[in-house]
């Protein structure tokens, strides 16, 4: 009996230790705050270009401006449209974008697609369907499947093209009468006496103009100009990713993304075509080797293929000799908004994680679901107080999906790249082997992964017990003095991994999410 509850008396002081330091940083926190408002304050009144010529806050063009139509801005643009909102988007261009990120969609994101009206949007576009992963390692592989038995035979992940999903949900936003699409660069927000108005743009046509609206939202992406006005941008660059296409290539497991735990970091593949697979190599830190040069080519061909499984190693080697090879920074950034009245950040502007784990979309999507349920009560947006407690209660609503989405990123990372120290690889190791154990312990860490069940509660029971799993390994049958010095820096190493992200992400909101005010309890007006 004593050993069935040493797991739970273990997470139990584990969580004890983490409200003690949550307690002890608290007054810590609350100076930063205080330096931060402050710091917004200065930003704000620096950018702000009225000079005179604001209108008056009951005098706006439309009722939203959404600044850019990336996945974020276009499935927001047809939501509030679709709900009856007077809606003007501009985006710097609006032509096909070209990434060689945001192609995989988890369920739990389709899912939310489809409860905003959306899942056409990945059809006529040769998307592929995602049942699950492949995890490889030294030779060995598992199949880790999404748990999907209580779900419509539809619901799955899918896989695709970026720029052709953007371009149908760009379609579909701009199809409605009350929708307006432009192309052009905002420059700036129009700021008066502390609420934001609207926002001040460049037209294609390169003419200024300003545009005036209760509600500015901010959707433009991982290099927004304008998040510094909104939040404390803290980004982090932990690595890079090289991208290539695969052309004409099977891969192991059919419909499933493929992580390869190489060294120094993962490898994955995905298929984002009929005929075509998606590979991202990942290299740590933010500098890659040059491709002009012909390092990168070198580096992918004696580091990376030798790691590959067999099946891809031919069409690999061809990808790097076509030499299509393009790079792209790993953001990441938590959420730490200054709250504004008249604005809203969302998608990477507002929120970034590390993209290992695609969960990039299905936050982006999850958070437009908690804003379209806000805002329907509210039919006149020009109430300003009114409007700005809603839009506060959205970062409270948000967490639980949001931080466990992006906790669960940090922390894999970490876990999956390599390591010279001893109680990291078996950590990795045991990692690896409690998801190949099958059953609860591969379906409890997917079905957070999918986005299917985001309970930061399980997410922080699986990681701590991936680590006991890893410690049991290492304890029996006869534990020595050297095993037991690993196994409680594995434990260490394990708190010091989980523990900042969660501090970084807000841990009274991210578990305790009932400080939702009254007012938003009401059921939403469907």
């Amino acid at each position: 009996m004593a050993d069935q509850c040493m797991p739970g008396w273990i997470l139990a002081a584990l969580f004890g230790l983490s409200a003690i330091y949550y307690l002890v940083t608290k007054k810590k926190e609350q100076r930063a705050n205080k330096d931060l408002l402050e710091a917004r304050s200065e930003s704000v009144n620096s950018i702000a270009t009225t000079s005179g010529e604001c209108r008056s806050s009951n005098v706006s063009d439309v009722d939203v401006i959404i600044v850019g139509a990336g996945v974020a801005g276009a499935a927001l643009a047809h939501t509030l449209g679709k709900d009856g909102r007077q809606v003007h988007v501009i985006e710097r261009d609006l032509t096909e974008p070209d990434r060689i990120v945001g192609e995989l969609l988890q369920p739990g994101g389709y899912l939310k697609l489809i409860e905003l009206g959306l899942e056409d949007c990945v059809e006529k576009i040769d998307a592929q369907r995602v049942f699950g992963y492949a995890l490889f390692k030294d030779g060995k592989h598992t199949r880790l499947s999404y748990p999907l038995e209580k779900f419509h035979s539809d619901v799955a992940g899918r896989s695709f093209h970026n720029g052709r999903f953007i371009q149908r949900m760009r379609d579909k936003a701009g199809s409605l009468p009350n929708v307006q699409l432009e192309q052009g660069t905002v420059i700036s927000l129009l700021e008066d006496k502390g609420t934001i108005r609207g926002v001040q743009y460049k037209t294609k046509d390169g003419l200024e103009l300003k545009a005036f609206a209760p509600l500015t939202i901010v959707c433009d992406g991982c290099f927004s100009n304008l998040r510094r006005s909104l939040c404390n941008p803290n980004v982090d660059v932990p690595s890079c990713f090289v991208g290539m296409v695969l052309e004409n290539c099977q891969l192991p497991c059919a419909n499933h993304g493929h992580v390869i735990l190489g060294d120094p970091s993962p490898i994955l593949m995905y298929p984002i075509s009929s005929t075509e697979v998606r590979c991202l190599v990942d290299v740590p830190g933010q500098k890659v080797p040059s491709i002009s040069s012909g390092e990168m080519a070198k580096y992918l061909k004696t580091v990376v293929a030798p790691q590959l499984p067999p099946e891809v190693y031919d069409a690999f080697l061809a990808a790097v000799d076509k030499g299509h090879i393009r790079t792209m920074p790993n953001r990441s950034m938590p959420a730490a908004p200054y709250p504004t009245p008249g604005a809203l950040l969302m998608g990477d502007a507002f929120n970034m994680r590390h993209p290992l784990t695609g969960g990039g979309m299905t936050v982006a999507l999850s958070d437009i679901v908690v804003l379209r349920n806000l805002l329907r009560p509210l039919r006149n947006l020009n109430d300003a107080p009114t409007l700005c407690k809603y839009l506060e209660s959205f970062y409270t609503l948000r967490k639980p999906v949001a931080s466990t989405i992006n906790t669960l990123a940090g922390a894999l990372y970490k876990v999956f790249c390599a390591s010279p120290d001893l109680a990291m690889k078996e950590m990795r190791q045991a990692c690896f082997d409690y998801l190949s154990l099958g059953g609860v312990f591969s379906a409890g860490p997917v079905s957070l992964l999918s986005g299917l069940n985001p309970r930061p509660l399980s997410l922080v029971a699986h990681f701590f017990a991936v680590a006991i799993y890893g410690v049991g390994r290492l304890l029996l049958p006869f534990p020595s003095p050297k095993r037991v010095w690993i196994g409680a820096r594995l434990i260490s190493g394990a708190s010091g991994i989980i523990f900042p992200i969660i501090r970084a992400e807000g841990v009274r909101q991210m578990f305790f999410p009932a400080t939702v005010p009254a007012y938003y309890r009401a059921p939403p007006v469907k």
